[in-house]
């Protein structure tokens, strides 16, 4: 028997639960569809939300050939084979809608559908394979994806499709949902289930469809016929924590951790922290982030801080886990409450800025090697002062590109770690020689 969920799966718009910003009337997906032009777009949203369900019914509704890929399971080749059967398809077809469309232009036919399943997971060569047929028509994408596509998805196929956001399904999509599953789906309905709670399956679900009607699975095939709070929970075992590891949730908490860390709040931090921890989530993935918030947000206003969250990420291999669990909280603890400055990180992008803007400027001859005799004859390296020679280590030399002297970088910001810096540089700088 195939299980609940793809049973329960909707075959037209008005099935469809959720996403009426979307598939509504008069919602922009909804007119596509009823209009029948159709154009190449993303669906973005977390698990379970019906991405899937969606793109099928718009093939099934338009009557169009509807091609699948997963990003997980196919190449370049895969892509290439799917193109050029929808090239076929439209060679064999186009009489047919000449005719049929009173004298539309041919290049208007409905073209057929790829649906790509976690298209965020396609390399930028496997993205590129489909640029030429996205863009002449000979299929319409549909990409699904639980990342952000402006992260994910190369710009130039970006700017050929439209971006749709799909949300969590709310409380009453859910219970509309979980009455379907009791009413009509014909082996739940003839075990006479009794549904008399609703906030432990609601609450375990998290919005995500195929999760609720999983849990309905598994509570019904224990042989419960009363669904309450406590069924549920024991049914369960353990409180299933709503994470997934590759999902879009895994990058909220993650983003809310880095945020409280920057925030200087220890307690939210750590909040966040043992919830990666009860998900099961990667220790060494979290270290990471450790370190590079550390280099990030607390910089050079305490320069200890990357020492310590590399400490932390070296600790965390040597000792393992569960235990790796206590350096983190410590390094999350420091880091926290550490004096914060971003001074390093926005040098480093204004410096990036320049360079693009400015382009390969030439290196000034003093500050240039001269290994050989040409280079030496071409005045590479003469008049460069060596530092070490001077007092305080420190001689008054340009250093920049001609084009960019004087042009400053960095800008120290106000704890009193980076000011000492600031005010040392002053003082080398603008002293009297």
């Amino acid at each position: 028997m195939l299980p609940l969920a793809e049973r329960l799966r909707p075959k037209t718009l008005n099935e469809y639960i959720g996403q009426k910003h979307l598939v509504g009337e008069g919602a922009i997906l909804r007119q596509m569809i009823e209009n029948g032009n159709l154009s190449s777009f993303i669906l973005w949203g977390p698990p379970g939300v019906g991405k899937t369900t969606l793109a099928r019914i718009i093939a099934h509704q338009l009557e169009r050939p509807f091609y699948t890929l997963s990003a997980v399971t196919s190449g370049v080749k895969e892509v290439r084979e799917v193109i050029d059967k929808a090239r076929r398809f439209v060679a064999m077809n186009s009489g047919l809608f000449a005719s049929s469309t009173s004298g539309t232009e041919t290049n208007n036919r409905p073209s057929p559908i790829l649906f790509i399943d976690e298209i965020h997971r396609f390399s930028k060569s496997q993205q590129d394979s489909l640029l030429g047929a996205v863009e002449d028509g000979t299929i319409t994408l549909i990409g699904a994806t639980t990342e952000n596509p402006s992260f994910e998805v190369i710009t130039p196929l970006l700017s050929r499709c439209q971006v749709y956001v799909l949300k969590s399904l709310d409380k009453n999509d859910l219970l509309e949902l979980l009455h379907r599953a009791l009413t009509e789906d014909a082996y739940i309905h003839s075990l006479g289930i009794e549904l008399r709670e609703t906030e432990s399956i609601l609450r375990y679900s998290g919005g995500d469809a195929r999760k609720l009607l999983n849990i309905v699975e598994l509570v019904t095939n224990s042989g419960v016929r009363i669904i309450d709070n406590d069924t549920v929970t024991k049914q369960l075992q353990q409180n299933p924590v709503a994470y997934d590891k590759d999902g879009e949730l895994h990058y909220d908490i993650i983003s809310a951790f880095i945020k409280s860390i920057r925030g200087s709040d220890p307690d939210a931090a750590l909040y966040w922290l043992a919830r990666m921890v009860a998900a099961g989530e990667d220790p060494k993935f979290i270290a990471r982030r450790l370190v590079i918030s550390a280099s990030e947000d607390i910089g050079l206003a305490n320069p200890n801080a990357l020492l310590v969250a590399n400490a932390c990420f070296d600790t965390l291999q040597k000792i393992g886990w569960p235990e790796g669990r206590i350096p983190l909280a410590m390094a999350t603890v420091y880091l926290a409450t550490s004096q914060k400055s971003n001074s390093a990180y926005l040098a480093i992008n204004h410096a990036l800025e320049l360079v693009e803007q400015t382009g390969n400027l030439p290196v000034p001859l003093h500050l240039r090697n001269a290994p050989t005799k040409l280079m030496d004859e071409l005045g590479y390296g003469e008049g460069y002062q060596y530092a070490h020679d001077f007092p305080n280590h420190f001689v008054k030399q340009q250093f920049m590109p001609d084009a960019l002297q004087g042009t400053r970088l960095w800008h120290a910001q106000g704890s009193p770690q980076e000011q000492k810096m600031a005010d040392w540089m002053k003082y080398l700088w603008e002293k009297k020689e």
